[in-house]
């Protein structure tokens, strides 16, 4: 059995401090980037079921799984906007 060489190893972990350049973006770009995978979810849902309706060849399993995941990414969005608006409401309610 041959061991490869540890060097080419530790060349792929970054070093510390070192961030890669699209881990920068904003709260707000992460949350408009979800906001924009759940209506994408949505739509796939929504175009697996017009499939399934017009005979297409779809499975049934597919088009269930594509509505679960679309229900559970909103599900989890509006609990998102629940936990931010309570922040809101309590820093609020904290510099009064």
């Amino acid at each position: 059995m041959k061991i490869g060489s540890i060097q080419n190893i530790f060349r792929e972990i970054p070093q510390i401090g070192e961030t890669k350049k699209k881990e920068d973006a904003g709260f707000g770009d992460m949350l408009s980037s979800f906001i924009k995978d759940v209506n994408q979810d949505q739509v796939t849902a929504m175009n697996k079921v017009q499939d399934f309706a017009d005979g297409k060849d779809i499975e049934l399993h597919e088009v269930m799984v594509a509505g679960e995941k679309a229900k559970t990414s909103l599900e989890l969005l509006m609990e998102l906007r629940n936990k931010a608006v309570d922040m809101y409401k309590e820093l609020t309610r904290i510099q009064v």
